[in-house]
């Protein structure tokens, strides 16, 4: 059953309502800009933060289904990439790269997305499990290759696309950072728990402000396509989301931690998954994609998603 109340506490949470100030911003013509040295620094900070949090989490105690969640994440990043291919083929009457295009961005994961999933569920008093930081390079790397895959079609990957994937940001500071985290422990951590936890919040307001100026430059480009393309963007979510959540109580996990997982499987990546198909697929409509992901998707699962999939689960565990 769905709880207004859960929407209403979402909608009123300081990360929501950053973003909502950042589109506010830039539909008004705003001259407010975070410099592009900032935002690097901005996502930088958060990834690397949130693997320190993951690694000191499998530090303390490693979940006996550590194993199961990871080949549930693997084969949940191979059916979100088909469906959304297929989808992008049958609704939007794209070809073959473009749809493919489509499908590695809503098979991947949003890190920023999913951060604002572990904050929905900490200010409900019950907080997903830490180690899902680990499926979240799980869920992004399967996806962007299957997108590759399905553009290339019979001529296949090459090994340097996968090496890109495997060493871009996301991936590399997710992982660093749990490896950081596990090797220091919660004792090494609390050295530098002033920067990277205690900032944390205020960090990610910052990031949020100028994912929402972003996000509405980006709706400022759809066009004719904007109701196709829109519909596509906020129901494929809810099929993956509810797809996510659904798994998730199947393998074994609690209310708080099947939510966050479902919102992982439902968000979109703009930033891992363009980067890829930009140095692998230039021919792709990359700029659509993002347009789709971070102008649709993310402020839909943002102020809307997030709330019905913690009541989907809630349902699900009563």
């Amino acid at each position: 059953m769905f709880s207004t109340e859960l929407l209403t506490a979402n909608l009123l949470s300081p990360v929501v309502l950053a973003f909502a100030l950042g589109m506010v911003a830039r539909l008004l013509r705003s001259d407010l800009e975070i410099p592009t040295a900032i935002q690097s620094y901005l996502s930088i900070f958060l990834l690397l933060a949130i693997g320190l949090k993951g690694g000191v989490a499998l530090g303390k105690e490693t979940p006996e289904q550590l194993p199961l969640y990871i080949v549930a994440t693997l084969a949940l990043g191979v059916v979100t990439a088909v469906s959304a291919f297929l989808l992008a083929k049958l609704w939007l009457k794209d070809g073959r790269i473009n749809a493919a295009a489509l499908a590695a961005h809503f098979g991947s994961v949003s890190a920023v997305t999913f951060i604002a999933a572990q904050q929905f569920t900490e200010r409900s008093g019950q907080p997903a499990d830490a180690v899902l930081v680990a499926l979240v390079v799980a869920l992004e790397i399967p996806a962007i290759l299957i997108g590759l895959a399905l553009a290339k079609g019979g001529d296949g990957i090459r090994w340097h696309q996968v090496r890109e994937v495997l060493t871009g940001k996301t991936a590399l500071l997710l992982i660093g950072g749990m490896a950081i985290g596990y090797l220091s422990g919660k004792d090494g951590i609390a050295k530098v728990d002033a920067m990277y936890f205690q900032l944390f919040q205020g960090t990610l307001m910052l990031f949020m402000l100028d994912m929402g100026m972003t996000a509405a430059g980006q709706l400022r480009q759809v066009g004719r396509e904007a109701f196709r393309l829109g519909l596509y963007a906020t129901a494929l979510p809810l099929l993956h989301g509810a797809l996510g959540v659904t798994t998730g109580h199947f393998i074994g996990m609690d209310a708080a931690t099947a939510t966050v997982f479902g919102t992982m499987v439902a968000s979109a990546s703009y930033i891992a998954a363009p980067a890829s198909l930009r140095a692998s697929l230039p021919e792709a409509n990359v700029g659509r994609c993002i347009t789709a992901s971070l102008g649709f998707t993310f402020p839909f699962n943002l102020a809307i998603g997030i709330p019905l999939y913690a009541a989907f689960s809630n349902w699900l565990a009563a």
